[in-house]
């Protein structure tokens, strides 16, 4: 009995074994026209074992890929898509470039402070004052989306200054939003249960009203007993 630790080392075990077995007797075949047969089998067989590669884009590109890597890429066939190499799958990917720029504040964000550069950009006038309200208020409400407390508005106009190198301000006849304006009231239960009650302070009473239309309320409808 052959066991699996003195069998060869499978290199996609998700195929199996006699995926392996398959492509090993196709690398085999001497004839070219006969082993590119062999291989177009062989794919078949593989989309068959594996049919969540399906809903793959291109999954016919992955299987071709799959029977070159298990081949160890040895097997010479004619293949649809360019034949990979060794080195495609071992060479390591670039390291990506991340920002190395220091954000000051972490609740404000880069964004914020993009946006501030770009309004000192701006001429002194009304188009740049009604911007710096907007951004005041913008940096409130990050503020207040980590601190659930009541902030001062002199901290947030003392930051605007700060990251705008002083030629940001905000105007005499402008002023920013209140807390409750970006900070969503609680739900009060009591208060919900009141909206619930009938304007006129009587219960439904099930759905009926005390008048003649119902005849349970008409003396004339009776029920009468079993």
């Amino acid at each position: 009995m052959d066991y699996n630790t003195s069998l060869p080392h499978m290199i996609i075990p998700e195929y199996g074994r006699n995926i392996q077995k398959m492509i090993d007797f196709a690398i085999s075949v001497e004839n070219r026209d006969e082993r590119n047969r062999v291989a177009q089998a062989i794919i078949m067989v593989m989309g068959q074992l594996n049919p969540h590669l399906r809903d793959v884009t291109d999954f016919k590109h992955k299987l071709w890929d799959h029977i070159f890597i298990i081949s160890d890429f040895k097997l010479d066939v004619d293949s649809p898509y360019p034949k990979p190499t060794r080195e495609t799958f071992q060479t390591k990917p670039d390291r990506v470039a991340y920002p190395s720029n220091d954000i000051r504040y972490k609740h404000y964000g880069k964004t914020v402070e993009r946006i501030i550069s770009k309004a000192r950009e701006y001429a002194v006038g009304e188009e740049r004052n009604a911007l710096v309200e907007q951004i005041a208020n913008l940096m409130k409400r990050s503020y207040l989306t980590w601190n659930r407390d009541s902030v001062n508005d002199e901290v947030i106009l003392k930051q605007l200054n700060e990251l705008s190198k002083g030629e940001l301000k905000l105007a005499d006849s402008s002023s920013l939003r209140s807390t409750q304006a970006f900070v969503p009231r609680p739900p009060n239960p009591s208060r919900d249960r009141d909206k619930k009650k009938p304007s006129n302070g009587k219960q439904n009473n099930g759905g009926f009203r005390k008048d003649n239309t119902n005849p349970g309320a008409n003396p004339k409808f009776k029920r009468k007993p079993f």
